[in-house]
């Protein structure tokens, strides 16, 4: 049956393809943004679509924007911190079936490292403390931020308990056109400059998936009626120096590589880690959800941003 559906964010990369998988699939999709970035989806599906310019992070606005709707399923593309959570259990209490917030496998960063992959009881939410006085909304620390804005935005919705509540962990996401990060560029540029990577620990295997299995994923998370965390994640975990020699490869190149001391984050390559961060998805799998493996989509999308190399 089809459901009236509400998407926070929705006009780039996996969630762009969330809402035309939504689509498709005949439910009726609002998306609320800026409105700074346009979307395909206005002209083509015009009776099943809307869309609601509003500031998410304005509670006075949001309230103003959704005073008088109710949905059967929101995905919350854009809640970054506990401030985000809060203005969604104020606007939505009550008012929707099912809330899905887009958390990430960074939120593991918090944990003390380990060799074998974490699931999702692994991160105590409950138990995490939430800043009140932070300045979350300060536009000049989204980065250094992210991690911590995410955990606690989980463990106030936990705690709140007025949502009823999924959320959907994703390992890194890449690939498609419109991959914005630049992190696998980042490997396709050095090898292609013939350049060398510098790399920490070898074997420290990171989780990814492709931007259509996150989209496919969401959209699996919204129709179920599990609550809680879920971790998404393709098989075939890599490390940053796995992942440099595959691009290597499917280019003909020779791989250049230097072992160096564990540095600070952002000091080398966007995925080295000095210990593993990969995402045990058995919790998705025993409700019936089947990953694919990034051998079945990671050369092209290395052929695709090697593409776009000048």
């Amino acid at each position: 049956m089809p459901k009236n559906i509400l998407v926070i964010g929705g006009t780039r990369y996996f969630g762009k393809l969330l809402v035309q998988r939504l689509l498709r699939a005949g439910h009726r999709v609002t998306i609320a943004t800026r409105g700074y970035a346009p979307d395909p989806f206005s002209a083509r599906f015009r009776d099943q679509f809307s869309r609601i310019r509003v500031d998410r992070r304005s509670e006075a606005a949001m309230r103003n924007a959704f005073r008088d709707t109710r949905f059967d399923v929101v995905f919350d593309q854009m809640c970054y911190s506990p401030l985000d959570a809060a203005i969604s259990t104020r606007v939505f209490g009550g008012k929707v079936g099912r809330y899905v917030m887009t958390s990430t496998i960074d939120a593991y960063r918090a944990l003390p490292p380990r060799e074998a992959a974490f699931r999702e009881s692994d991160l105590p939410v409950l138990a995490q403390r939430i800043d009140t006085v932070y300045p979350w909304h300060d536009p000049a620390r989204a980065i250094e931020c992210y991690v911590s804005g995410k955990v606690q935005a989980e463990a106030y919705l936990e705690r709140d308990g007025s949502l009823p509540l999924a959320t959907v962990r994703l390992a890194h996401v890449l690939g498609g056109p419109e991959d914005f990060t630049g992190r696998l560029a980042h490997y396709v540029d050095l090898v292609r400059m013939r350049a060398t990577l510098r790399y920490a620990n070898a074997a420290a295997k990171v989780s990814f998936m492709e931007a259509q299995e996150a989209a496919d994923f969401l959209m699996w998370a919204g129709m179920q009626d599990f609550r809680g965390p879920v971790n998404g994640a393709a098989d075939g975990a890599l490390s940053a120096f796995e992942l440099h020699a595959q691009v290597a490869a499917v280019l003909d190149e020779t791989p250049r590589t230097l072992k160096v001391a564990p540095a600070a984050p952002g000091l080398l390559s966007p995925f080295d880690f000095a210990t593993p961060l990969a995402l045990d998805t058995s919790r998705a799998r025993a409700l019936g959800y089947r990953f694919g493996h990034t051998d079945e989509w990671l050369d092209d999308a290395i052929r695709h941003h090697d593409l776009a190399y000048v």
